[in-house]
């Protein structure tokens, strides 16, 4: 099992001179340790911009210096030695990106002269372009794989759906914080074991990348209200998950304020796609 990863992941010098920040680096050592935690080799693709201009370079758009016949072909010359490498080793579980980048953009590229309408444009860039049959992944989505999974758990059912859920998403390369596993859930629970479930939960919340919460009932469990309002307190994503089919209102699932709070999906399938997991089903691949 391996990623293909833009080098400047592993190397950040490889990247333009004075466009790496300190938490540019945050999320490069989150992707290796994410790597590592579930033992992904990472391979580095080769670097075009380097390959082209050299190491120490100035940063700049891809209409400024890599709109040539030699770059184009250079990216063939590549591109063929990344297909090689599937070949030979199966596909990839996704291809880890870097946003802005005029070679390894995902999502978003400098493109063009900057003020101009087209300096940032949308879709891949020029060297990922060439594997739109691999999934492929900012390095920041691929970074937050720290999930808490805040959920009622005060029935058998609702507690099995909990470790469903830390199953499949352990399965996607999610490391699960999961609460029912906390402390005694007796009624002979005493205050000082009230408080140091409260502590540990509040721990694991100010440790997290991403909170699941789900939504599930008439009304959303409080203790999972109360942590979803936390974590969009503290800028922590929420993805509320609600598989049930009931209003609250003409244009609500759930209470609007944890509704707006939270990006709110209805299937386990959904909920995945949201976290942008490296392991979802893939298109055909060609080689």
């Amino acid at each position: 099992m391996y990623v293909l990863v833009s080098p400047c992941i592993i190397n950040p010098d490889l990247r333009a001179r004075g466009i790496t920040r300190q938490e540019d680096l945050g999320w490069y050592s989150r992707a290796v340790e994410r790597c590592r935690r579930f033992g992904i080799e990472m391979i580095p693709l080769p670097c075009p911009e380097t390959l082209y201009l050299g190491a120490d370079r100035e940063p700049g758009m891809f209409l400024d210096r890599l709109n040539t016949p030699e770059f184009a072909s250079l990216l063939g010359n590549l591109e063929e030695e990344v297909r090689a490498i599937i070949r030979e080793r199966g596909p990839p579980l996704c291809i880890i990106g870097v946003n802005s980048s005029p070679a390894c953009g995902i999502d978003a590229t400098w493109y063009g002269p900057a003020g101009s309408d087209e300096a940032r444009r949308t879709g891949r860039g020029a060297f990922l372009s060439r594997f739109p049959d691999i999934t492929a992944i900012d390095v920041t989505d691929f970074a937050r794989y720290r999930v808490y999974l805040a959920a009622p758990l005060f029935s058998r059912a609702e507690k099995q759906y909990n470790i469903s859920l830390f199953e499949t998403l352990a399965s996607h390369f999610f490391e699960v914080y999961l609460p029912q596993e906390v402390g005694d859930d007796s009624h002979h629970r005493d205050t000082k074991a009230h408080r140091d479930i409260f502590h540990r939960h509040l721990a694991a919340l100010e440790n997290t990348d991403i909170v699941v919460a789900v939504i599930d009932g008439a009304d959303a469990d409080s203790g999972t209200a109360w942590e979803m309002g936390y974590a969009y307190a503290h800028a922590i994503p929420v993805i509320a998950i609600r598989t049930d089919f009931r209003m609250a209102g003409h244009h609500e699932h759930v209470n609007l304020m944890l509704e707006q709070s939270a990006l709110v999906v209805h299937s386990t399938d959904d909920l995945l796609g949201a976290l942008k997991s490296p392991a979802r089903t893939q298109p055909a691949h060609k080689y």
